[in-house]
């Protein structure tokens, strides 16, 4: 499999706009999301028009925004800022939208032994920051490679056939060879809402056969998208974090 690997879009049109144009002549076969294809951000139906019908064959799963923002609950547990967005978006979806995003499927998804998952495969909400918390991952489940989204970090992480996790954080773009010997849980960042203080989109390119993963940063009109967040009267802050990637 070959993919473009993408997540945390985040209702960031423009964002978007500039990662498939980055992309339009590289070659794949598969597109992921890895989840919160909504929530924070100002243009949900946008977002959800290009992914819905991007010419690729696509595996994409749901995060936590997009279940509130498809009304399958209700935001309890969300920030104020995160949970006004959300259910901002609610009532500004199309009705092709909604039911798009009512059908994600609930991660883990497995495809040509890559396991794909929002949070971790066990918890879609759970944040995966450290190799304190992949070595559970790793203790729970043995896939060779397993893609997650969730923390906006582009990280890798990697454990050994003695069980020693080792991760570091890609700064930048880069292309990284994966060990046969290794198994990996790897993020590709955030697209629409980097938070490693860089604030360009983030997002990744996986090719399990060659075993390689190529990290990708590419800039967007910040300030196009903060008029959006500020026109539709969510909360500034989320417009605001935008310029600095945090």
């Amino acid at each position: 499999m070959r993919a473009l690997v993408v997540s945390d879009l985040h209702s960031n049109a423009e964002a978007l706009r500039a990662v498939v144009h980055h992309v339009r002549r590289k070659k794949f076969d598969h597109i992921v999301c890895l989840g919160d294809f909504v929530g924070y951000g100002a243009q949900p139906n946008q977002v959800l028009d290009v992914m819905r019908t991007y010419r690729a064959t696509k595996l994409y799963i749901r995060g936590n925004h997009d279940r509130v923002a498809a009304g399958i609950e209700d935001g309890e547990g969300f920030n104020h800022a995160a949970k006004y967005a959300a259910l901002w978006t609610r009532e500004h979806l199309s009705a092709p939208n909604r039911r798009f995003l009512a059908g994600l499927a609930h991660g883990p998804m497995a495809n040509d032994g890559v396991m794909l998952c929002h949070g971790s495969p066990h918890d879609e909400d759970e944040y995966v920051f450290n190799e304190h918390h992949a070595r559970t991952v790793f203790e729970l489940h043995s896939a060779p490679l397993i893609l997650y989204g969730h923390t906006h970090l582009p990280v890798i992480f990697s454990c050994d056939r003695d069980g020693r996790v080792r991760g570091f954080s890609v700064r930048g773009e880069a292309i990284v060879k994966l060990d046969p010997n290794l198994r990996y849980l790897i993020n590709p960042g955030s697209v629409g809402q980097p938070r490693d203080r860089n604030p360009q989109s983030s997002f990744a390119i996986v090719d399990s056969t060659k075993r390689t993963v190529q990290f990708f940063r590419v800039g967007y009109d910040v300030e196009k998208t903060r008029a959006s967040i500020i026109a539709a009267g969510l909360p500034r802050v989320l417009a605001d974090r935008l310029r600095h990637g945090t």
